[in-house]
């Protein structure tokens, strides 16, 4: 299933994260691991954020996924569901067609 994860990294947390390298490494890591098909970095409410757009195939991935970002950079997470285009067409479809 399509997800985005949201990686909000406080500022603290990020500063000392940048100072000792980790940020980079969590960063690399997670783009290794989740492959997603978009990752953008922003500011959310004044704070460091990481948006991932991946497929993820099952529930159990979630520690894999997401623990580095707890342990090491203290962030706040969230992981939601999306829809690319296609998919909502397909959902609207479904839909109207009464499926």
């Amino acid at each position: 299933m399509r997800m985005v994860l949201k990686a909000r990294i406080p500022t603290d947390a990020g500063n000392e994260a940048i100072k000792g390298g980790k940020l980079q490494k969590v960063l690399e890591s997670a783009l290794a691991e989740l492959k997603p098909e978009a990752a953008y970095f922003t500011l959310d409410d004044g704070d460091r954020a990481a948006f991932f757009y991946f497929d993820m195939q099952e529930a159990w991935q979630m520690p894999v996924l997401l623990e580095s970002f707890f342990m090491e950079l203290n962030a706040k997470i969230s992981l939601q569901p999306v829809m690319n285009v296609e998919d909502l067409r397909s959902g609207l479809r479904d839909l109207m067609s009464g499926s």
